[in-house]
């Protein structure tokens, strides 16, 4: 028989370069991670530039023997997705790419325990049992790492600081206590060189609390704030930010797909617990298809209405010219989702563009099959908003009110319930429901700047108005076929290899000429 083997040293940078962040950046979040995983309530970190080294100590539950053994294989996790941040058991391995060696102690009850790590080679990372080094007082677990090089980021506390504050800001801001209390019910403390971390409330403007209650339920699913300076908000802090557990998931515009007219000068924090069992590998994304793509676009819907709703409010939404560009560009919008969904044959990685149901929706579940009914657990959300200008922390705006026997009747739900099974309609108020539309979908922005004729956020391929090829095209009355061409090259990047991505395009823009002939047979198209 022969033996699987593993070049542990590619693998481990393949794992790397699939984080969004720098190394460094990865290293100190998973250890948090973990640590906040462990149920710890103070984290501690010491860099020590003379030493090489950083050693960050926890008061968590700590490992049992056989439990450390675990720990030091690749992809092994006691941790269930969804009950917690570190799932995968791969994040601390990557600090074995830049350190010497990797020593953790832990303690649990009677056991107290340690172990030194170090990458031998492409192939093998051995470990051995060594006697603690003390770092762990009644319970809890501390990593240390022996650096390779002394100028590593690890070993400054002002970069220790700024990771804590720009990955985990939830937990470092007071407007979230009462949102985390469940999962953190003694809050967390981050020490850095012996200093606790101060709890830093937003101050930017107007702020406006969002409290969105799903399904029903008088628990708010999601919580968060909007906030509105008068002046340009620095880079890292403009758009909205989802966490999930208290670590920040995705930042900015592009995952939400909207964007105001004043996108610099608006920000937000929005915190959604359920999030964490639709995380990506490296918790730099969300699953995108199956029960856990469902889970955030059905998520994903109900922030983006609630968000819309407030932007509204400020009068910061786009110029009502939009819809009508809307309108105009939707028979095009179909053309372009034919022929993507006859190359989903050829080219498998369209299929997250065009996967959906006859009509192009998709009814969403919440929750793993059989929490609710039979298994579906609709979205019926509404929103609070309460706006405070004083600079302090966000005021909680009142939640709907629920006595037995009867439902809620809190603020009018801002997305219709879609209908139970068996034509039953899910509980809340008698609206139309407006199907959630979900795959190819066109949207245009101004960037003369930008040399890019368009590019593809999620599902939504932005052209770039501002582009003088989109001013000749309209002035020329070929927009139409601008805008395909524009779309064969933005999904191309998603669709094939570079090498192969001419023969994309090429046959993106044979496939969508044929369409003004109309519909083909099915064995045409697949020849």
């Amino acid at each position: 028989m022969g033996e699987t083997r593993v070049d542990l040293l590619h693998l481990l940078e393949d794992l790397r370069d699939a984080y969004p962040g720098a190394l460094e950046e990865t290293i100190i979040t998973e250890i948090v991670a973990n640590s906040l995983d462990s149920g710890a309530r103070h984290i501690r970190f010491m860099p020590d530039a003379a030493q090489m080294s950083l050693t960050v100590v926890d008061d968590g539950a700590g490992m049992q023997r056989k439990d450390l053994i675990r720990y030091h294989d690749l992809a092994t996790s006691a941790k269930q997705r969804g009950q917690g941040i570190g799932f995968a058991g791969v994040g601390i391995k990557l600090s074995l790419l830049i350190c010497e060696e990797v020593i953790t102690e832990t303690r649990r009850q009677a056991q107290h325990i340690a172990t030194r790590w170090f990458l031998a080679g492409r192939h093998k990372a051995p470990w051995k049992w060594m006697p603690p080094l003390g770092l762990v007082g009644d319970r809890g677990t501390a990593v240390k790492l022996q650096l390779q090089n002394g100028l590593s980021p690890l070993l400054d506390a002002g970069f220790i600081e700024a990771t804590l504050r720009r990955c985990y800001r939830p937990l470092l801001d007071p407007a979230f206590d009462e949102v985390l209390r469940e999962q953190y019910p003694e809050g967390i403390v981050f020490v850095v060189n012996g200093s606790p971390l101060e709890k830093e409330p937003c101050r930017e403007g107007a702020v406006a609390r969002l409290a969105v209650c799903l399904a029903r339920k008088r628990k708010p699913s999601v919580r968060g704030y909007l906030t509105r300076a008068e002046t340009p908000l620095a880079e890292e802090a403009q758009g909205i930010a989802i966490s999930t557990f208290g670590k920040v998931i995705k930042q900015g515009w592009d995952w939400l797909g909207l964007t105001p007219s004043t996108p610099d000068r608006i920000g937000g924090l929005i915190e959604v617990p359920d999030l964490a069992a639709a995380l990506t590998l490296n918790k730099g994304d969300f699953v995108r298809t199956g029960a856990r793509g469902a889970l955030f676009l059905a998520y994903r819907k109900t922030i983006q209405e609630a968000v819309a709703r407030q932007l509204a409010e400020w009068g910061d939404t786009r110029e009502p010219t939009d819809v009508a560009k809307r309108r105009s560009i939707r028979p095009l919008e179909r053309d372009l989702e034919q022929v993507l969904g006859e190359l989903s044959e050829e080219f498998p990685l369209l299929i997250s563009l065009v996967e959906r149901k006859a009509g192009g929706q998709k009814t969403l579940p919440i929750g793993p099959r059989g929490e609710q009914g039979e298994g579906q657990a609709f979205v019926t959300a509404s929103v609070s908003t309460q706006t405070d200008r004083s600079g302090d922390a966000p005021v909680e705006p009142p939640l709907p009110q629920e006595s037995e026997g009867q439902p809620s009747q809190g603020p009018e739900p801002f997305s219709a319930s879609p209908a139970l099974p068996g034509g039953m309609p899910a509980p809340g108020k008698s609206r139309r429901s407006r199907p959630m539309r979900y795959g190819l979908e066109l949207r245009f922005e101004s960037r003369p700047d930008d040399p890019e004729l368009g590019r593809l956020i999620e599902s939504s391929v932005v052209i770039n108005q501002g582009h003088p090829t989109y001013r000749r095209a309209v002035a020329s009355r070929s927009e139409g076929y601008h805008i395909a061409l524009c779309v064969a090259l933005a999904v191309a990047r998603l669709a094939a290899e570079p090498k192969e991505s001419h023969t994309f395009v090429t046959t993106f823009m044979t496939r969508w000429g044929e369409a003004l002939e109309g519909p083909r047979p099915r064995a045409a198209r697949r020849r």
